[in-house]
C-alpha cells in the first residue's frame, strides 16, 4: 500500500523556523521554499505527496490544480478554506493517507476517518533528517532491533491499541 502524504501548507509554512521568515518576507518566496524541500524529499522517498493551500491568500494561483516537479499543489477555492480540502482528501483516502498538520480539528478529522497523523515540526524534522541521509549517500544508522535481556514482562497490556500502531508504523515509513 502506497503512503498519500497530505501537506496543509501555510501550516507548515508558519510552524517552521526556516520558513517563517521567507515567509514574512514574501508568501510566494515561502510557498515556493516549502515545494522546493518536498520536492527534494519526494526523490528520496518516493511517497506521493499533495500540498494544499487556501486559495484566498493566493497570488493570482492560475488555476485551483496545479503539478510541480512530482508534487500535486492544491488551492482551495474562493469560500473554502484548505481545512475543508485536506479533511475531504483524508476521508477519501481513509488509512492510505498521511495528514502533515498541527491543527487539532484537521488531525480530529484525520483520526477518526482511520488516517495517521503528523504535527508539522516533527514532519519537518523527518524531512530535514531524510534529506540529509539522502544526501550522504544513504549512510543512516540502522534502528537497533537487538535482543537485550531483560526481566520486565512484556505483554500484550504493554501493546499500543492498533490505531496507534498503524500510526506509528506510517511515520516510521516517513
Amino acid at each position: 500500500m502506497s503512503l498519500h502524504i497530505i501537506v496543509d501548507g501555510y501550516n507548515v509554512i508558519r510552524q517552521s523556523k526556516q520558513l517563517r521568515i521567507l515567509d514574512l518576507r514574501d508568501i510566494q518566496e515561502g510557498r515556493e521554499a516549502l515545494q522546493d524541500i518536498l520536492t527534494e524529499y519526494r526523490k528520496s522517498k518516493g511517497h506521493r505527496i499533495t500540498l494544499v493551500f487556501d486559495g484566498t491568500n493566493a497570488v493570482s494561483p492560475g488555476s485551483q490544480r496545479q503539478r510541480f516537479r512530482g508534487i500535486e499543489i492544491l488551492f482551495s477555492r474562493n469560500g473554502e478554506t484548505a481545512d475543508t480540502v485536506i479533511k475531504r482528501m483524508a476521508a477519501r483516502e481513509k488509512e492510505r493517507a498521511l495528514i502533515v498538520s498541527s491543527d487539532r480539528d484537521i488531525i480530529s478529522f484525520a483520526t477518526s476517518v482511520g488516517s495517521a497523523t503528523i504535527g508539522s515540526r516533527a514532519f519537518e524534522d523527518k524531512m530535514l533528517q531524510a534529506l540529509y541521509s539522502y544526501g550522504n549517500g544513504g549512510m543512516e544508522d540502522p534502528p537497533d532491533t537487538g535482543w537485550v535481556p531483560t526481566t520486565r514482562k512484556k505483554g500484550p497490556s504493554r501493546r499500543l491499541p492498533k490505531k496507534k500502531r498503524r500510526n506509528r508504523n506510517k511515520v516510521y515509513k516517513l
